[in-house]
């Protein structure tokens, strides 16, 4: 099939998937909600959990928000909210519920409010009188409904500004790395280059309306915010035995009070219970599974939910487009094996014992890291990856489109190598905690974003499954996760109210 055909190809499946109403996505999960794209800071992009590569008796766990970070987005940049609760769950006994929460929250400090500047010069330590704005936090464990304080009081790394007013950002990162529990635990908080590498430009009429620029990362060159936590196995497992209760299953949420009262003068007020607002497990879940009329539900529930997904999940409705576009038959219904994917855990890799179904990443710890990481993971024969947790390295469109056309029932051919032509992220990862490439200066057009010379945290590295190139191969087509669209949560969601008097009230209501 010629690169032509390929992408006409490519166009006919997107036009079609456009009568057929699916919500288009701008990534993983950014910007996947109404409410999550009008307020970036509890929006959650990607959730990554795996085996540390150069600690195996740990695991890691990385949880992103704020999409689409110009790096040059000053005089604010991106701080983390107040007043909200950002959260790790982890399930370690597959009953769909929480056993284990890691929760940061954070507290803002101007040492001037009389100047609009970040910094009032060049920012050498995190404790330079010139960082004018700074952000601390407190990290707690909270398992068994008791609370335990592991951090306080810990600054979390800032936004580059750019190279004069931050000449060393990795030495920044490698001062925001808190350690805890004796040094067998560590916390990173702070900005880094967005990990997911994809193509979507295929909603710019397709691809530019000429069909010829297929293959580019679209979040080349942008920032996010990264919460990332490295602890021992057996922290995790239940009762504390990772050998024999190794698997978990991992998902992000965001709480805060339910009511925001913003007064003439800008100041707000805050009260009420709080409300979960934002909840990420697998990705590409709710940003194109979900339709538009129940993302903000889905990011006010619950895991013990999910059963709502499995009707189109047997019987998902993107192969049997690819079918009538690609002629590539799509496989027999029902389609257990991605309720394994998607909702189970794989059994013998990642399905813990008497699992009730729900969407969490699930991640079987007693799988070492990969000698060789491949970037297909398991469907590639690295169970070390995707969907056995996710890596930073894991090609997760090219996986996912993959899954749902039948390569885990056998399926060759065409099927077997689909994707979006994009292989790799725009920079290197690191091989060290916490492996997140540095973010792209303020300095640096994002167009010709380029890491900055630093002696801390290096920018290369291989780490947790790197590899490719940022052009790669594979047929271009959408992701398998629009044709999963339809499902109907039913959950509790959140209703915003604005009164245009002197006061403006928003309410969300879980």
């Amino acid at each position: 099939m010629t690169r032509t055909c390929r992408l006409l190809l490519f166009a006919a499946l997107a036009a079609g998937l456009t009568v057929m109403s699916v919500v288009p996505a701008s990534a993983s999960s950014h910007r996947e909600a109404p409410l999550a794209a009008a307020d970036p800071q509890i929006d959650a992009t990607d959730l990554y959990a795996f085996v540390s590569p150069d600690a195996p008796d740990t695991v890691t766990l990385i949880s992103n928000w704020i999409p689409f970070e110009s790096p040059a987005g000053g005089p604010n940049f991106y701080p983390w909210a107040e007043n909200t609760k950002y959260d790790v769950n982890i399930d370690n006994n597959g009953d769909t519920k929480p056993d284990i929460t890691y929760r940061w929250t954070f507290t803002t400090h101007y040492k001037s409010k009389d100047t609009f500047l970040y910094n009032t010069g060049p920012v050498n330590s995190l404790s330079d009188p010139t960082l004018n704005f700074t952000q601390t936090y407190n990290l707690e464990r909270i398992a068994g409904g008791q609370s335990q304080t592991l951090l306080s009081n810990v600054p979390s790394a800032p936004s580059d500004v750019g190279a004069a007013s931050m000449p060393d950002y990795g030495k920044l990162r490698d001062q925001a790395i808190a350690p805890f529990n004796g040094g067998k635990g560590k916390s990173f908080t702070g900005q880094a280059d967005d990990p997911f590498f994809l193509d979507l430009r295929v909603f710019d009429l397709l691809y530019g309306a000429n069909l010829k620029e297929a293959g580019a990362d679209t979040l080349d060159g942008f920032n996010v915010n990264v919460l990332a936590l490295q602890v021992p196995k057996t922290d995790l497992a239940a009762g504390g035995d990772a050998t024999a209760n190794s698997i978990i299953g991992v998902w992000t949420t965001a709480e805060r009070p339910s009511m925001t009262v913003q007064s003439a003068d800008g100041t707000k007020k805050l009260s009420g219970a709080d409300v979960q607002v934002a909840r990420l497990g697998s990705p590409l879940v709710n940003e194109v599974v979900v339709p538009i009329g129940f993302k903000d539900f889905f990011n006010g529930s619950q895991p013990s939910g999910d059963a709502a997904y499995l009707p189109k999940v047997v019987d998902p409705e993107l192969p049997k487009v690819i079918q009538t576009v690609y002629k590539i038959p799509a496989p027999a219904t029902p389609r257990n094996d991605l309720v394994l994917v998607f909702l189970t855990g794989v059994k013998g890799l990642n399905q813990p014992t008497g699992v009730k179904p729900s969407e969490q990443l699930r991640l079987n710890m007693a799988i070492a890291p990969a000698t060789n990481p491949k970037r297909l993971g398991v469907i590639d024969g690295d169970k070390a990856g995707y969907p056995n947790g996710r890596r930073l390295a894991d090609d997760i469109i090219d996986i996912d489109l993959r899954v749902v056309e039948g390569v885990l029932t056998g399926a060759k051919g065409t099927a077997a190598t689909l994707g979006d032509g994009v292989d790799a992220n725009d920079v290197p990862f690191g091989t060290a905690f916490p492996y997140v490439a540095l973010p792209h200066s303020g300095s640096t057009s994002r167009a010709a974003a380029a890491p900055a010379t630093t002696t801390g945290t290096p920018k290369g590295g291989a780490g947790t499954g790197a590899g490719g190139t940022a052009h790669g191969s594979g047929t271009p087509v959408l992701p398998w996760a629009a044709g999963l669209g339809g499902v109907a949560l039913l959950a509790a969601g959140v209703v915003t109210r604005r009164r245009t008097a002197s006061v403006r009230v928003n309410r969300s209501d879980a």
